[in-house]
């Protein structure tokens, strides 16, 4: 089957290197994209199409993986599209069916949940929609694992919110603490009674924190969908919020 993938960044490039070693060709558009998104392409072995409008004309299949905050304008680029999207990106329940309406063709809800897949049993695809299980399909025998929930698009991203909501969310509120100790002058302290009390959040701190400083400037919009996330469901959302504030606020040189 011919895929079209939007765009290949770190996440979609191994999910398009995956595809390609399960004997798909898989597609990219390289005008706008930066020469270090046309590096990661070609080690992944993707085939580019120049345009969107030239990959949508010879895919069968789509699929968009980008930043939260730009997943409902790659949605529109696809309107006239009339094969199968996929949208994988950390987006809200809600947000994810507007890219369904906006989208052309059959829309398929999709939350990854994992690293850039690189090994079996890494990284799963949560996929939510009418044509899900042949979407999974696709993927049958790679490094990505492929799980169908359901028929109801949504799904997907709401498991991804409540994922996200634990694992990047707690690595806004360990941020802030070390930020807080800094300011009081408690740090040594802090990271003393850790050592004693909670030997793990040691590791887990400067991880939190060279996390953010690669990914930090995605994970804004995602804090912001994963609080709209909450709302809906009538939950508070205001920690996710300031999750997002947390993110916005780290330097720039530790989030380029």
């Amino acid at each position: 089957m011919t895929i079209g993938l939007l765009h290949p960044g770190e996440m979609g490039s191994a999910v398009g290197a995956a595809l390609r070693a399960a004997g798909h060709e898989v597609l990219w558009a390289s005008a706008g994209r930066s020469p270090e998104t046309a590096e990661r392409a070609e080690r992944a072995g993707l085939t580019d199409a120049g345009t969107i409008r030239e990959l949508a004309a010879r895919s069968e299949v789509i699929l968009s993986i980008c930043p939260p905050h730009a997943a409902l304008e790659v949605a529109r680029s696809l309107a006239a599209f009339d094969g199968i999207v996929v949208d994988a990106n950390a987006v809200s329940p809600a947000t994810a069916r507007e890219i369904g309406s906006v989208a052309g063709g059959t829309f398929v809800d999709g939350g990854i949940i994992g690293p850039p897949p690189s090994s079996p049993g890494s990284t799963r695809l949560y996929l939510a929609g009418a044509e899900a299980k042949r979407v999974a399909a696709l993927f049958a025998g790679t490094a990505l694992e492929a799980r169908v929930l359901s028929h109801e698009p949504g799904e997907a991203s709401a498991l991804k919110m409540a994922y996200a909501a634990w694992t990047k969310g707690t690595t806004a509120l360990l941020l802030a603490i070390r930020e807080l100790a800094v300011a009081e002058g408690v740090e040594a302290a802090l990271l003393a009674e850790w050592r004693l009390s909670l030997p793990e959040l040691l590791e887990r701190s400067p991880a939190a924190a060279r996390s953010a400083a690669g990914k930090g400037w995605r994970w804004v919009a995602e804090m912001e969908e994963i609080a709209s996330t909450f709302a809906s469901a009538g939950l508070p959302s205001g920690f996710h919020e300031s999750a997002a504030e947390v993110f916005r606020a780290r330097p720039k040189a530790e989030v380029a």
